[in-house]
């Protein structure tokens, strides 16, 4: 019951950061790779505790891989094209 409320309060502290941190892509891309990892160890738990295969465990690592790997792509698009990562500096009128 303990590591639940453990889990519990390093998702809603995830959450928190992913919401209040808006002006670095970085930041951004860090807090929901750090809510992935949260949502993966809750699965990894629940497939443990009723004995289910593992399989989807690695499917969903996989799918948060790629998940990452596009993030760092489109940052490091954002700094090769702008330079920087703040969300502020960006105009929606700009080409």
């Amino acid at each position: 019951m303990m590591m639940f409320m453990y889990i519990l309060i390093c998702f809603f502290c995830g959450i928190w950061v992913f919401s209040s941190n808006r002006k670095h892509l970085l930041t951004t891309l860090l807090s929901l790779e750090f809510i992935v990892l949260i949502l993966y160890m809750i699965l990894f738990n629940y497939l443990n505790l009723f004995n289910f295969e593992l399989f989807f465990v690695v499917i969903f690592l996989t799918f948060s891989v790629c998940e990452g790997v596009l993030g760092l792509s489109l940052l490091v698009s954002m700094i090769r094209s702008y330079g920087n990562d703040f969300f502020n500096t960006y105009s929606m009128f700009q080409c």
